[in-house]
């Protein structure tokens, strides 16, 4: 009998950490941290030296990329974020509720209301005031790892179902989130560097469903995708998407585990421990006082943000899921109550990362209304969060007295 080799200790201080990384709870508790330090930087004396390092240039003029530390971050870093957010989504549609009509439908619509409503809410606010259209898609999107990391902490006692109803929720909001970002902020198109994106795409694909073998190969591809992605005029991040949507989601004979499930175990703990924290650290550090708050309630632009976080996402979710419920075949699970449904809708409030993202794209030429949306994206996420911790706590005891939780 053979025994496996021993590890040292460097091995097995790296697996750990790797597994800390990968917990939900850790994912929202580092996302939480990198804004709060951001925060603090910019509110302190080395915000100067904070906004500095931030828009610090590192051109790579022959790749035509003149992007700041703060582009990197959000149009590089945030990549690997919505590269796992691709293999989730490819996973759901393949081997998880997405492919079940029947079980999909709730979360499904829950979700598009969900981000419709935000976005009225924004645009009757705008409108009836005067303020900008251009951050319509602000409030629409839901942030997956900070809304499941909250329910992790809060959710112990709760159904396991309403984790599946928020993580379907969350892939189809990021779906849509994507395509708007790809439709409605692409910029200068170059056709060109697309069609040339779009030739690494097939490459990539047909290499990997070929059975073809080697990070060496891969990684250098990805990157060239990237590289032309951001060149087409496109929003960078969607090669990443486009990337974790090639994998193979299901294993083969002689294999262990599919490659999307593989490849996402190692790659996550870079995208929770350091590429979407790095991506807060830069994107959340705004300057925050009690004159940027009275300005606020004078513009509608973050008014309208924050009231498509707290209150859209609620009227959305839940009275879509009501909607649904009500009038067509489909049904809650038989764990979940619908107190339970406005507790995750809720949570769905809390947009951050790719609220900041879409906020970037949509300002970029007004400052000081970016940082005004950005403090409004925040508060709206601080609100939802806080608010449906209260809730969710409370109906995890409920299930608990009822004999209902973790089923």
């Amino acid at each position: 009998m053979t025994t496996a080799p021993p590890q040292n200790d460097t091995t097995r201080d790296r697996r750990s950490l790797a597994e800390f990384l990968r917990l939900e709870v850790t994912g929202g508790l580092v996302l939480l941290v990198a804004a709060l330090l951001a925060l603090i930087l910019a509110n302190s004396p080395l915000s100067d030296t904070y906004t500095s390092v931030r828009d610090h240039h590192l051109d790579i003029p022959w790749l035509g990329l003149n992007l700041s530390i703060g582009h990197w971050a959000s149009d590089g870093l945030l990549a690997v974020f919505f590269f796992i957010a691709g293999i989730e989504l490819k996973r759901e549609l393949v081997v998880g509720q997405l492919r079940k009509p029947a079980a999909a439908a709730l979360p499904v619509v829950a979700a598009i209301g969900g981000m419709a409503v935000p976005a009225l809410i924004y645009v009757t606010v705008n409108g009836l005031q005067g303020g900008s259209m251009d951050g319509w898609a602000v409030p629409m999107a839901t942030d997956i790892a900070f809304a499941l990391g909250v329910l992790a902490v809060v959710g112990r006692r709760l159904p396991s179902a309403l984790r599946t109803f928020l993580l379907t929720l969350a892939i189809v909001d990021d779906l849509i989130a994507i395509i708007i970002i790809a439709v409605f902020f692409a910029s200068g198109l170059n056709l060109w560097a697309l069609l040339g994106s779009l030739a690494g795409l097939a490459l990539f694909g047909f290499l990997h469903h070929r059975g073809v073998g080697g990070w060496y190969l891969y990684v250098p591809l990805a990157l060239i995708i990237w590289g032309l992605m951001y060149n087409s005029g496109v929003h960078a991040t969607i090669a990443g998407v486009a990337i974790g949507m090639l994998l193979r989601t299901t294993a083969e004979p002689g294999e262990s585990q599919a490659p999307a499930e593989h490849i996402g175990h190692l790659v996550h703990p870079w995208s929770a421990g350091l590429c979407v924290p790095l991506f807060a650290l830069f994107a959340a550090g705004v300057a925050v006082s009690g004159d940027t708050f009275a300005d606020m309630i004078h513009e509608p632009e973050a008014l309208g943000v924050t009231l498509g976080l707290v209150l859209g996402k609620i009227i959305g979710i839940f009275g879509a899921t009501w909607l649904v419920a009500t009038f067509t075949k489909a049904t809650l699970h038989p764990t979940l109550k619908w107190p339970d449904i406005f507790g995750a809708a809720m949570l769905a409030g809390i947009g951050f990362t790719v609220s900041l993202l879409i906020a970037e794209l949509a300002f970029a030429g007004t400052p000081h209304l970016e940082e005004h949306v950005k403090v409004a994206v925040l508060l709206g996420s601080l609100i939802a969060a806080v608010s449906a911790s209260v809730l969710l706590t409370a109906r995890g005891r409920a299930h608990e007295r009822a004999g209902t939780s973790l089923d």
